[in-house]
């Protein structure tokens, strides 16, 4: 029988210590681009119109409530937004960092039910230019983790539009946005056959998983735009690549889904070889305009490889003073635990100094 649940696991010395790292470059460049740390509760109240309320882990508290442990970062955030800093100024920069939990993630590393997130919102506006900071901050953030990526940029508001050209009710969209989103060709096609959309929206809606690449996608999208709302969408997002600084993006038309609440441009970020994303994010509007994105650190840290060596212990200190001096002067020191076979024990882990009467001793064979 298992010792811990299934889609969690121990972390280890060497990896702690990597992931910690990680964490730490990441907020240390959040907090010089001018976010703030926030920390929001592991425990929340479920809410059936959570956008992960049916993959959250829940339990009953002891006054008969429902809850549920965090499963997404932005949504509670937003809470936090709404209460505490109810009356603070905007724009609002704020970031994160901590566990999440999803009851129907797999086992497999970068998909495991217990995971790690780091990650911003930039609340309170909803221009181009903050679109295209947080797309400049996304490539500072995997920059800074040292791994290779590809940013893809999509935007719901364009694929929403092209697919209301049909004149199809709510109802019958769902299935359209998730074959074009999932790029099944064959699939979508079928279904709109099946739905009997007909012409020019039935050209532009079938084109939707094709519109993938550099920016050259784009005036290929402005062609099948059926609608001021589809070209604004358009607008806005070669207005936030212009301002971002770099063209460096593969654009997505036809990314349409991930959770419902988000209402402008989106983006997440691959590494070659590894096929889920490191990085993911968007725009929304919950009552307050807002964007942000997250990291998922264990899926980076897989992709960048295994951790980097520990750093070995420096020295093996016989007296507590010896010991606090080694440690002030930059060593790592422990203390020896049995002063008579100090230099044995330093042999065999490979600890180059002897701390003794405040002073190093080499070790030799």
């Amino acid at each position: 029988m298992p010792i811990i649940p299934e889609g969690t696991r121990f972390v280890l010395p060497p990896e702690w210590e990597w992931r910690e790292a990680l964490k730490q470059r990441l907020q240390t460049l959040f907090s010089a681009w001018g976010y703030s740390a926030v920390q929001t509760p592991a425990l929340e109240f479920a809410d059936p119109h959570h956008p992960q309320d049916a993959r959250a882990f829940k339990l009953v508290d002891r006054d008969g409530s429902v809850l549920a442990l965090r499963s997404e970062y932005t949504t509670a955030v937003g809470q936090l937004v709404r209460s505490d800093l109810a009356t603070a100024p905007y724009p609002l920069r704020l970031y994160y960092a901590g566990q999440l939990w999803l009851r129907s993630q797999t086992s497999e590393l970068g998909r495991m039910r217990e995971f790690t997130q780091v990650g911003v919102e930039l609340v309170g506006v909803s221009s181009a230019r903050s679109d295209a900071e947080l797309l400049a901050l996304a490539r500072e953030s995997l920059e800074v983790l040292g791994v290779r990526f590809q940013l893809e940029i999509g935007h719901p508001g364009f694929v929403r539009a092209v697919l209301e050209s049909s004149g199809l009710p709510e109802s019958e969209l769902a299935a359209l946005h998730d074959a074009v989103d999932r790029k099944a060709q064959p699939e979508l096609d079928a279904l709109l056959g099946a739905l009997d959309v007909q012409g020019a929206a039935r050209v532009a809606i079938s084109a939707l998983p094709d519109l993938y690449g550099g920016l050259e996608v784009l005036p290929a999208a402005r062609r099948i735009a059926p609608s001021e709302q589809a070209a604004a969408a358009l607008d806005r997002l070669e207005e936030a690549v212009a301002l971002s600084g770099s063209e460096d993006y593969i654009l997505d038309l036809g990314m349409s889904r991930r959770y419902s609440y988000y209402t402008g441009l989106t983006f997440r970020a691959y590494t070659p070889d590894f096929g889920q994303p490191l990085l993911g994010g968007g725009r929304y509007d919950t009552g307050i305009p807002g964007a942000g994105f997250a990291i998922g650190l264990e899926r980076a840290m897989r992709a960048l490889g295994g951790p980097p060596p520990a750093k070995p212990v420096d020295v093996l200190a016989l007296d507590l003073a010896s010991a606090r001096m080694a440690r002030a002067a930059g060593y790592r020191t422990e203390l020896a635990l049995d002063p008579g076979s100090a230099r044995q024990h330093a042999l065999e882990r490979g600890i180059r100094y002897l701390a003794l009467e405040g002073r190093l001793e080499e070790v030799r064979a």
